[in-house]
């Protein structure tokens, strides 16, 4: 595999600096822009929405529920006033029902920001080994939240929940920064940085298990339909949050598998296509996906 710092280097060489960053750009201001959206309100009294990733109200009018909170919401037993609640995450999940789950990760969630720093730090300096910890673990963690939310009829896990404890940090600044939230945090970090690598976002979420639920049968995904060109760098593997995700649909023709990468653990982040010099893979939608079937069509031309 090629080292780390030179990998992207033939996709610049290939296709130039933006288009071997472009998706990578796109996923950082849309994170960005999601934080300016929630602190204009606190920072310059403009109210284009209200609350935080967990339960907002855009424009006054539009409710938006997070799946999690929402779930914790029944398991507590919070069965009045649920009228907004429910329309809130019946639009969240529609939304990322389409989009893709696990899109919330990479392009919405602040706390992906930290984690990627951690991932790109413990790769640039060379820390290897760590905990493994399995997947499924991230199941065990939101069966465990809804599970004290029952018991205790309370919202327990949002008094920790890094994506609303990043907010509080954001909106009430240094203050935070030294309680709990700037604890947790600095805790996640060290904890991908040292412990396990892309510990928290691929390995123990309750958010992302979540949402790669409800993502499972979107029809936008990521498509490797001219995997014909690979020339086996693995610079794909080497950025891609979830790896193993790219297998099958980047080798599997002989296996009879078609060029979509349908696991629901995909992002959608869009980083394998940027830093594929050979241009195999681009967005797409789920079908076609016959492994003989010359399916180019369906990819977006912006995605080339």
């Amino acid at each position: 595999m090629v080292p780390f710092a030179l990998v992207g280097r033939d996709a610049v060489a290939e296709k130039g600096w933006w288009a071997a960053h472009r998706w990578l750009l796109l996923r950082r201001l849309s994170q960005l822009a999601v934080i300016a959206l929630f602190l204009l309100g606190p920072w310059a009294g403009i109210w284009l929405i209200k609350g935080n990733l967990s339960s907002s109200l855009l424009l006054e009018r539009v409710p938006m529920t997070d799946p999690l909170l929402f779930a914790q919401l029944l398991a507590g037993g919070f069965l009045t006033p649920l009228s907004t609640a429910i329309t809130g995450v019946a639009l969240v999940t529609g939304f990322y029902a389409l989009v893709g789950g696990r899109v919330y990760c990479a392009w919405v969630c602040p706390v992906n920001l930290l984690t990627d720093g951690a991932h790109w730090l413990r790769e640039r300096s060379g820390v290897r080994g760590g905990a493994r910890l399995s997947r499924n673990t991230r199941y065990w963690m939101l069966a465990m939240v809804l599970a004290v939310a029952a018991a205790t009829g309370s919202l327990a896990y949002e008094m920790l929940n890094p994506v609303s404890m990043f907010h509080r940090t954001l909106i009430f600044g240094a203050g935070a920064l030294w309680g709990g939230a700037g604890l947790l945090l600095a805790g996640l970090f060290l904890f991908d940085l040292l412990v396990a690598k892309r510990g928290w976002c691929s390995h123990l979420c309750p958010m992302g298990a979540a949402y790669r639920l409800i993502g499972t049968l979107s029809p936008l995904r990521v498509r490797a339909d001219r995997r014909e060109r690979c020339n086996d760098c693995m610079e794909c593997f080497a950025v891609c949050p979830e790896p193993r995700v790219i297998k099958p649909a980047l080798k599997g023709a002989a296996r009879g598998i078609g060029p979509v990468i349908l696991s629901a653990d995909c992002t959608n982040c869009g980083r394998c296509i940027d830093i594929c010099s050979k241009g195999v893979f681009g967005f797409g939608l789920r079908f076609p996906n016959a492994v003989n079937e010359k399916s180019d069509s369906t990819t977006t031309e912006v995605a080339r």
